[in-house]
């Protein structure tokens, strides 16, 4: 399981720094008043089981993942769940709360959600409940692999959506 030392040394390779916070960073509004943005700037990262697939999300910490719309980007079929705490661990190595998208199991497939780009920098997890990351969105495609995708809108409505942004769920990291 990687440790917040671990994504450290990691994006320091990258010119990225960490930040770390005595205010605890589980949800996206915790994560927020930490930092001193809004929450819209939080790059939640989620974990969802589509079928029998884990994918990993990062979406603005304000807006909601629609199952329709995970599907259709990802291009899995099946019923959209979140994972409990233990397929949290072993899909992404780390504990619910403090999920990021640096340092996670190859295979995973992660999606970088476009409405990310309303701001010039956004703060990730790295990897605990006390830490956020301030990066472009550029710069968290290239460090991390992910897939650019179309998947959450400020004003769509209809369809299933997965609340809990403004508590600790299993699928959800700090700062995310």
């Amino acid at each position: 399981m990687p440790t917040i030392e671990d994504v450290k040394e990691y994006l320091s390779r990258e010119g990225i720094e960490v930040r770390e916070f005595l205010q605890p960073t589980p949800t996206s509004p915790c994560a927020a008043r930490a930092v001193g943005c809004a929450v819209g700037e939080i790059a939640k990262s989620i974990l969802f089981i589509v079928g029998k697939v884990p994918v990993l999300v990062v979406t603005c910490g304000d807006l909601k993942v629609k199952s329709s719309q995970l599907k259709r980007v990802s291009r899995l079929s099946g019923k959209v769940r979140l994972p409990d705490p233990s397929e949290v661990i072993g899909h992404t190595g780390y504990v619910p709360g403090g999920v990021c998208p640096f340092l996670l199991p190859r295979g995973l497939r992660v999606l970088i959600d476009s409405s990310l780009r309303r701001f010039p920098r956004v703060y990730a997890a790295a990897g605990n409940d006390h830490s956020a990351v301030p990066i472009t969105v550029d710069q968290l495609l290239s460090v991390t692999g992910g897939e650019e995708v179309a998947l959450c809108h400020l004003h769509e409505a209809g369809g299933e959506e997965f609340p809990g942004e403004g508590k600790t769920t299993p699928g959800h990291g700090s700062a995310g």
